[in-house]
């Protein structure tokens, strides 16, 4: 087949190759990892399905419903695009044998819309608004294959991993934040075996450019912004549009959790990062509650649970001083460790990651000035590997030299070094 993303060559009999593609799906679930009578990019698709622990027999989970639903798809950015994708499919969708759907970066359906007869029958699969239609939870589909692989496709049929959508054939396209490059999701069309043609695949792709072209031109209007000064302290401080929100101990290791992961955590993952071993779901909702109490539904999503504008941080301007090679800014934006008093596993673990690379940085640029700073820091006053660094920089006549040298000496005598034994790693 000279396009890998159509389902079916011209001439091919639908009904064959559907009965076909049964016969290679079995064999796959019972063991044959090289089916070889299906397209690479579907063979790839069911591994990584059964590769997530997918039931054949599985239906997509709902996530979102009611009130979160309607909050959720009103601020995504394809609610902007939804009535242009109306106008270039709406044909499809009222014709009573097939179903527009688009779905958020996650793969979750935002809207799906069709003939009532028709979206009554994919209710059975959980073909609906709020549903995770992602390969992790639904296998093998248009929409969700299209997100993993980036690219405009269809999906034939007993192409599907779940068996209960393999009577449908799709075609879905991906669409990207025009300004970031960012997937926002996809848009589907859903129906019978007659949309495996080029005609269905070009249109969602069509579509999909349609839609990207008009987020460019039409930017969102400004979001709040918000900034977090986590540095140095152990409560942040979140400032949105000026007004600051003072968190507790947890409340801030939360919110640094959330900025660490902005495409969003689960409470169970946020659960871990927090407690590590000894996580309690209920002690987790009840902060999360409470967090999002503070910082009101304006703020704060779940399902998954991230922040609904954009922060900047005193972490994140330290960071990107680091990856552009300014360790003197970086240093000087380093007014001390993150979230010091937290003993978070999530926080720690960053915390060390940003302390270790600064350090790094600030041995690799050799620069006396920039060592003296670190050192007199109170986390870095016990440093010795800086300190010996910085003595060898020292000019001689320096008066400065002496002074090292000795506390040296100092750390040295303290760390053991003398009897043989290792000084703590900083």
């Amino acid at each position: 087949m000279s396009n890998p993303w159509l389902a079916l060559a011209l001439g091919t009999d639908p009904a064959e190759r559907s009965t076909q593609v049964r016969r290679a799906h079995e064999r796959f679930l019972t063991g044959d990892r090289t089916a070889g009578q299906v397209r690479s990019v579907v063979e790839d698709s069911w591994r990584r399905s059964a590769g997530a622990l997918v039931s054949p027999d599985r239906c997509a989970p709902i996530e979102l419903s009611d009130d979160e639903l309607d909050a959720y798809r009103a601020a995504h950015p394809l609610a902007r695009v939804l009535p242009l994708f109306r106008q270039l499919l709406g044909g499809i969708a009222d014709d009573g044998e097939q179903m527009m759907a688009v779905c958020d970066a996650a793969g979750r359906l935002l809207w799906v819309e069709g003939h009532a007869s028709v979206r009554r029958a994919a209710e059975g699969m959980n073909f609906v608004p709020g549903a995770r239609w992602d390969e992790e939870h639904a296998g093998t589909n248009a929409p969700g294959t299209a997100l993993a692989v980036d690219h405009p496709l269809q999906i034939f049929a007993t192409e599907h991993f779940s068996r209960p959508v393999q009577r449908y054939t799709c075609a879905a396209a991906p669409i990207h934040d025009p300004a970031t490059g960012l997937l926002l999701g996809a848009i589907d069309v859903t129906g019978g075996d007659h949309l495996a043609n080029p005609h269905s695949l070009a249109l969602v792709q069509a579509t999909a450019l349609a839609a990207e072209a008009y987020l460019a031109a039409h930017p969102a209007p400004a979001r709040a912004t918000a900034h977090a000064t986590l540095l140095g302290r152990d409560e942040a401080v979140l400032t949105v549009d000026g007004r600051p929100i003072r968190l507790g101990r947890r409340h801030s290791e939360l919110l640094f959790l959330l900025l660490a992961q902005p495409e969003g955590r689960t409470g169970d993952q946020l659960g871990i990062d927090l407690y590590g071993d000894d996580v309690n779901p209920v002690t987790v909702r009840a902060e999360l509650s409470r967090l999002r109490r503070v910082l009101t539904d304006a703020l704060l999503d779940s399902r998954p649970y991230r922040l609904r504008v954009r922060v900047e941080s005193d972490v994140t301007t330290v960071q990107r001083h680091l990856e552009n090679g300014r360790a003197a800014a970086a240093l000087a934006a380093y007014p001390g460790p993150l979230l010091p008093g937290s003993d978070a596993p999530g926080v720690a673990r960053r915390r060390r990651l940003l302390d270790g690379q600064l350090r790094a940085a600030v041995l690799a640029s050799r620069d006396p000035r920039l060592m003296q700073t670190w050192l007199r820091a109170e986390w870095g006053a016990d440093d010795l590997e800086m300190w010996q660094a910085y003595t060898s920089l020292l000019p001689a006549n320096s008066p400065r030299r002496p002074i090292a040298a000795h506390r040296v000496n100092q750390l040295n005598a303290e760390y053991g070094l003398a009897t043989g034994l290792q000084r703590p790693r900083h």
